[in-house]
């Protein structure tokens, strides 16, 4: 298994405040995670998954943002952006 590195972007109606981007922050730390979004029509988070693959990261990881969102008390947008990079396990070496 290697590590994925997923980042995954909602998109809604209103521009985020501080204090949501932070609670999403917080939520998703524990996964080696990062949060953006504060002022955006949108929030998203870049987390970190093990998976066979691009697509498995994906699907594990869409799973826990959905749960990190639930946490922060954000509103339940749709995700709009997925993208995945594979991180070189000789680049922690």
């Amino acid at each position: 298994m290697s590590k994925w590195s997923v980042s995954i972007k909602a998109e809604g109606d209103r521009p985020m405040e501080l204090d949501e981007i932070v609670a999403l922050a917080d939520a998703v730390a524990p996964l080696g995670g990062i949060a953006s979004g504060v002022g955006a029509m949108s929030y998203g988070a870049q987390i970190v998954v093990e998976a066979e693959g691009s697509d498995q990261a994906v699907d594990l990881a869409l799973p826990l943002f959905a749960k990190a969102i639930a946490e922060a008390e954000l509103p339940d947008w749709p995700v709009t952006k997925a993208e995945v990079i594979g991180e070189d396990e000789d680049y922690y070496e």
